[in-house]
């Protein structure tokens, strides 16, 4: 088993932006990939971003590229989500998620591909 735990979340003015963190323990040497996803109101959650915890290999969502960013630090066991120029429609709980399993990229943009949800962290972007 793997824990996850996001932080970092809060309330951004039209253009502006912050980082979120997740710190994952437990089983971390079974994570292929970590991913962001996000929900809003009334919307089925979507996938955001995602990594790979070996080779940094990144994909986006279409609306989020150019302005968001994640990495990971493998020695603190941390994937971060930096998000920058945030809209409105930015706004949403974010997750993170872990995936114990190898596929192609692309599958990880599918919820069903991930074994671990953190908890959520709201991100709230005001015009």
């Amino acid at each position: 088993q793997a824990q996850l735990v996001e932080s970092g979340g809060g309330a951004v003015q039209d253009g502006g932006s912050l980082r979120l963190s997740c710190a994952a323990s437990g089983r971390t040497s079974s994570i292929y990939y970590m991913g962001w996803f996000r929900q809003s109101p009334g919307k089925e959650r979507e996938f955001v971003a995602t990594i790979s915890w070996s080779s940094g290999s990144t994909y986006y969502l279409d609306s989020v590229k150019g302005r968001f960013t994640i990495s990971r630090d493998n020695a603190k066991n941390t994937v971060y989500l930096q998000m920058n120029s945030l809209k409105p429609e930015d706004t949403a709980v974010y997750y993170c998620a872990a995936a114990s399993s190898y596929t192609i990229i692309y599958s990880y943009t599918q919820e069903g591909h991930y074994d671990y949800w953190g908890q959520g962290t709201q991100v709230t972007v005001s015009s």
